[in-house]
């Protein structure tokens, strides 16, 4: 399968330019960049549309090249922005760009001798050009009026509150300058992006062109929403990032397993590498029980292991079917800690614990599982009440240190659902 034909089946594309052309330079290796502003110290799932592409590019035999945005996220890119972005040091920059490296190497191969991917700072080919030349040599090949035409600076400009800075307004000039740069010295002939980013591609295209006398190309895809109409990558904690210490793995397998069911099919084309055979079968499995939610686990684990390996997902799996009353025979410390974050907190003094022990009835009142010992007891002889996912059917128990989950915890849960980690002080 062609990269346009794969890319046309998952619902990848959402503008380009002319698609004969394009098809028939893409039908043999074809150098082509995608770029992110640094303005983070980690990626984020939004950012994974385009990166992933990148990587189809690649396994088809193409040279991809990632653009950290040394220079333009100096900036920042007005594009689907309704305020001014916060500017940043260099220092900041440089930080975010070592960090974010270590995460594009687990989506695209550097390493490989046929087609290694590159990644390369745009601060390195503008930080000698002065701005008069800047001016001089690239600005009078834009027009202002083709430039307030663009649909990320009209939009800003019709807010009449935030508006928008000359410095914003004059970041398309500098994404320009980036594909004109790397067609010159890296021979690129295709820019890649998120369908927000079609008035910052053609104009590259349009100053390429002028300035080389080269035509190049441009393809977009689309920006991804939640069949509900919200913005995808959002959750009430924030963005989902792919960091593990800002967004935990379990968080980030939890993510997808919560997948709306009107959704699951479209992330499984745009978010995994599995086959058009695989996919057609976890459609067909998902409309035939949904219940079972086969897909929706084939897409966190799949997605999981991309960005952090098979051994860490196999880890937010087991925290995933410990809140399912799963078995915490043999589980590690580091897979309980994921979950602790997830359930109710309540703390007890570890002296209370020791010897005989705190009964049980009392544990249920002051963890606020049961509203008082009269409740408790009932809901413990009527088979509701556990104890480290074991059901306790006694309500004369008393719960001591000796139970604690690595010295430290106790799991209780009340009925399928209702938890509250016990964390001895």
């Amino acid at each position: 399968m062609s990269i346009l034909a794969e890319l046309e089946w998952r619902g990848l594309i959402s503008d380009s330019t002319d698609r004969e052309a394009l098809a028939a330079r893409l039908g043999s290796p074809t150098t082509l960049y995608c770029g992110f502003d640094p303005t983070a110290d980690s990626l984020h799932v939004g950012n994974l549309v385009p990166l992933l592409a990148l990587r189809r590019f690649q396994l088809l035999g193409h040279h991809p090249i990632a653009i950290a945005g040394g220079a333009t996220g100096s900036i920042g890119d007005p594009s689907g922005k309704t305020a001014e972005r916060q500017l940043l040091t260099r220092e900041q920059l440089d930080h975010n760009i070592r960090r974010v490296k270590g995460q594009l190497q687990r989506l695209l191969d550097f390493e490989t001798r046929v087609n290694p991917a590159r990644l390369l700072d745009n601060a390195v080919w503008t930080v000698n050009v002065s701005y008069l030349d800047f001016l001089r040599d690239i600005g009078k090949h834009f027009s202002v009026n083709q430039m307030v035409a663009k649909e990320s600076v009209r939009a800003r400009m019709e807010d009449r509150e935030s508006g928008i800075s000359y410095t914003e307004f004059s970041y398309m000039l500098l994404q320009a300058y980036d594909y004109f740069v790397l067609c010159r010295d890296c021979d690129c002939e295709l820019q890649i992006g998120g369908s927000d980013q079609w008035g910052n591609i053609t104009a590259g295209i349009d100053l390429t062109r002028r300035k080389l006398s080269l035509s190049v190309h441009g393809l977009t895809l689309p920006l991804i929403t939640n069949a509900d109409g919200s913005k995808f990558g959002k959750t009430a904690a924030g963005a989902v990032w792919l960091d593990p210490a800002r967004t935990s793995v379990y968080r980030f397998y939890q993510f997808w397993i919560n997948t709306d069911d009107r959704d699951v099919t479209r992330y499984l084309k745009y978010f995994t590498f599995l086959s058009r055979e695989e996919i057609a079968a976890l459609e067909e499995a998902h409309s035939a029980n949904p219940g079972a939610r086969e897909a929706h686990r084939a897409l966190a684990r799949t997605a999981t292991d991309l960005i952090h390996g098979e051994a860490a997902t196999q880890e937010a799996i087991r925290a995933s079917e410990i809140l399912f009353g799963g078995s915490l025979e043999g589980i590690g410390e580091g897979t309980f800690n994921e979950i602790v974050g997830e359930v109710p907190t309540q703390p007890v003094e570890k002296s209370r614990l020791e010897g005989a022990g705190v009964p049980l009835l009392d544990l249920l009142v002051s963890a606020g599982l049961c509203p008082s010992k009269g409740q408790a007891r009932k809901d413990v002889q009527g088979g509701g009440i556990y104890i480290n996912n074991l059901r306790e059917a006694d309500p004369q128990r008393t719960v001591s240190s000796g139970q604690l989950l690595f010295g430290k915890h106790l799991l209780l849960r009340k009925g399928k659902k209702n938890y509250t980690v016990v964390s001895a002080q």
